[in-house]
């Protein structure tokens, strides 16, 4: 059994309601008049359980705020949030039976371009040191009971309507005895004065084959998100 994918759904409904959801923006989700991002600007952009599907909803555990998502996965640990940044987050979870899928919006506001941009070098330099490919064995804790797995990282460059940056595809194959996989994209993207984190994964239970839909789900989430900003 998957701890970290306890039983969720094996079908993706991630974009179901993401057609109406790319053209909610209003006068709350456009870039303040001094060229800069604001904290409602974000907050209003990121998506809603609602938004996302029908089965989607707010977990029930909180993760640390001062942390962001392991962008290299494997057993590393996840980068720390940049100094001088606002947090706005939005995580939301859909499990079932067959599979769990996560999506952890974190956008980062900072009072200015510059301090943007050195965060942006940050995360990136934590992404240079991802390695190909993880090989970690089962873990049993009082609070984590996952089987061993291997998990490959690619680190592709990734322009989305401006927003500039680059994304950590992962991909995790259990093994044979406890067939189940994991599709994770660790999107890190900036303009302006905002640094967006935004992490979707797919964990699907009893199957060796991945999810035919991730690429298209990922791209598509983060899309809404950043054409709301504009």
């Amino acid at each position: 059994m998957f701890t970290t994918g306890r039983a969720a759904l094996a079908a993706v409904t991630a974009v179901c309601a993401l057609a109406a959801a790319a053209g909610c923006s209003g006068d709350d989700t456009a870039p303040d008049n001094d060229g800069l991002i604001s904290v409602t600007t974000m907050r209003g952009a990121l998506l809603r359980a609602e938004e996302v599907g029908p089965t989607w909803g707010t977990p029930t555990r909180s993760a640390d705020p001062q942390r962001l998502v392991s962008i290299c996965g494997g057993t590393t640990t996840p980068p720390e949030v940049p100094p001088a940044a606002e947090v706005v987050s939005a995580p939301l979870v859909d499990e079932g039976d067959a599979g769990a899928q996560t999506l952890e919006q974190t956008a980062l506001i900072f009072p200015d371009e510059t301090l943007a941009e050195v965060a942006q070098s940050a995360l990136r330099a934590v992404a240079q040191t991802c390695l190909a490919r993880y090989s970690v064995p089962a873990a049993v804790t009082n609070d984590r009971n996952e089987p061993a797995y291997v998990e490959t990282v690619a680190i592709q460059e990734l322009d989305e309507r401006g927003w500039k940056g680059f994304v950590a595809v992962r991909h995790k194959s259990y093994d044979a005895a406890h067939p189940g996989t994991a599709d994770t994209a660790v999107a890190v993207v900036s303009t302006k004065n905002v640094v967006l984190v935004d992490a979707y994964a797919i964990y699907r239970l009893n199957t060796a084959s991945p999810s035919p839909t991730f690429d298209g789900d990922w791209k598509r989430l983060l899309g809404t998100v950043v054409q709301r900003v504009g």
